[in-house]
């Protein structure tokens, strides 16, 4: 996997400062890096990042180590990442929006990510998505997630 000039995660630095690191095998220290760099590994291909950074409870882990990384490698190869504005965090939860493209529609979405210490890293656990094309929504935080995607949801 070829490192970019710069990171795919959008911080603005280069990807050898950045989520380079942790593809290459060092634990990332915060849930926030660890969703930055995961959000990387699907702009850069890195499969084996991505299943390995998935927590045991995660349902994508009921799947057979192969036909997961089959499923990752589909979701790399199937859509374009070209930004990420992380919204808010606090704890082990992350809130952010992820510019995603599938040939040439916008997929983009909101994410509340749920992160869980295993060993000596922390795994991405469980997420709650909105679809959101274009921009990232203003004023949005943690506290007010689940109100506002309810909201979206037309219930």
């Amino acid at each position: 996997m070829p490192s970019p000039k710069r990171c795919p995660c959008t911080s603005g630095l280069a990807h050898g400062h950045c989520c380079g690191p942790y593809h290459a095998g060092a634990e990332a220290p915060t849930p926030e890096a660890l969703m930055r760099s995961r959000y990387a590994g699907f702009a850069l291909r890195a499969v084996e990042y991505l299943a390995r950074t998935l927590h045991p409870d995660h349902p994508d882990r009921a799947a057979a180590p192969e036909a997961l990384r089959r499923a990752l490698r589909a979701a790399c190869d199937r859509y374009r990442y070209p930004g990420l504005t992380v919204i808010d965090h606090a704890g082990d939860q992350v809130l952010f929006h992820a510019r995603v493209f599938e040939s040439g529609v916008d997929r983009s979405f909101v994410e509340r990510s749920d992160f869980a210490r295993e060993g000596t890293g922390w795994r991405y656990l469980a997420g709650v998505l909105v679809p959101w094309p274009g921009a990232a929504p203003a004023g949005l935080s943690l506290g007010g997630f689940d109100a506002w995607a309810e909201g979206r949801s037309g219930s």
